[in-house]
């Protein structure tokens, strides 16, 4: 069981949010908090959504509009997604890392244009050594 799984009804998630049944019912409406629905339409809260319930009633209590509220959820909610996707994309690129030892390397290049350098395993970019003189114009 996790955060996202739908287990609580109505009743049990409005009394954990500290709600009236039918405010939940009202923000299920305006999409602020969607439960999941069983086959016989009752709504089914996660302990996710009760948090979301939470976190409304503290911003409502801040005086945050209803309309302030679903952007602000909509923006932690992205937040949470990406957030994801970027540790799901970082395991991965780990086990490619570790399932393709000796692969090519790549380096940025010092020269304008160039762009990027391919690089054998092991092996270090060749750094330009040449001294330059610089005199201001007049």
């Amino acid at each position: 069981m996790d955060e996202f799984s739908p287990i609580f009804a109505i009743a049990v998630a409005a009394e954990l949010a500290g709600m009236h049944p039918q405010t939940l019912r009202q923000y299920d409406r305006l999409d602020l908090v969607v439960p999941t629905r069983t086959a016989g339409k009752s709504r089914r809260y996660s302990m996710r959504d009760v948090n979301q319930l939470r976190e409304i009633a503290r911003l409502s209590g801040e005086g945050v509009s209803l309309e302030g509220i679903r952007r602000i959820l909509d923006l932690e909610n992205t937040v949470a997604s990406l957030s994801k996707r970027v540790r799901e994309l970082e395991s991965a690129l780990a086990d490619e890392l570790l399932n393709r030892p000796g692969s090519r390397v790549f380096a940025a290049s010092s020269s304008a244009g160039s762009g990027v350098v391919p690089l054998r395993h092991g092996t270090r970019p060749q750094r330009q050594t040449a001294v330059v003189l610089w005199r201001p114009t007049r």
